[in-house]
């Protein structure tokens, strides 16, 4: 019997009634809301679309890989529709993790469950079923806590075992400022320009070495972030 995969609906009752509500309830209601109010005030631009727009229509799994400064405004990138499933993300069993999927939850963006830092292995594993399942991945290769823009060796992994198309991808801002966080986390100013430009979707054939292929992920992600470094500062 097939194992089925434990994508997150809502976040965990993790302590009180009220405390349950407001963290995992409410606050994600608010962020999500205020995050999509903002989303709105934004020109969105799309280069490279055409790739990602074919694997749809062809009913191919892909997964977008993008660095975790590039999280905020990155639903943007999945305009997409399934009939049965969607994007999904890997999400921590921990507090942070339980009210992260919540508030993606409102963005029609699921969670599997798993940290990729502390169980690697059991992470994969989960989103391989994920992917076998029907589901599309988005993936921070540098997060959940850095170092910052180093790939780590999952993504590709995932795209070998599973067959799905890697799709790099990135937005830029002509306005925005920037978190003191670690990982430089970039913001829109409202009403600005975003551009998300994706890269040539392909697959990694399932012999593939790892260590290769996350070399040339890291190049392209790479190339991505310089130009859209270049939009921001000319």
């Amino acid at each position: 019997m097939a194992v089925r995969v434990a994508i997150a609906e809502r976040g965990r009752p993790l302590g009180s009634p009220l405390s349950v509500w407001l963290s995992f309830r409410m606050m994600p209601f608010l962020a999500a809301g205020l995050s999509k109010l903002w989303s709105y005030t934004l020109r969105v631009k799309r280069i490279g679309f055409e790739g990602v727009e074919d694997l749809v229509a062809r009913d191919e799994r892909f997964i977008l890989s993008f660095w975790h400064r590039r999280l905020f405004m990155m639903p943007l990138s999945y305009p997409f529709i399934r009939k049965e499933r969607g994007v999904a993300i890997l999400s921590s069993d921990s507090k942070d993790g339980e009210r992260s999927a919540a508030t993606w939850r409102w963005f029609g963006i699921h969670a599997v469950r798993g940290t990729a830092s502390d169980d690697g292995a059991k992470a994969l594993v989960r989103m391989i079923q994920a992917v076998k399942q029907g589901w599309d991945f988005g993936i921070t290769p540098d997060g959940p806590r850095g170092p910052l823009m180093e790939l780590k060796p999952g993504v590709t992994a995932l795209a070998r075992k599973t067959g799905a198309w890697i799709v790099p991808v990135t937005l830029a801002f002509d306005q925005q400022f920037e978190l003191k966080t670690w990982d430089r986390m970039v913001i829109p100013m409202p009403f600005s320009t975003c551009t998300i430009r994706y890269g040539t979707p392909y697959r990694i054939p399932p012999k593939a070495d790892d260590q290769v292929e996350g070399q040339r992920l890291q190049r392209e992600m790479d190339d991505l972030e310089a130009w859209a470094e270049e939009i921001t500062h000319g």
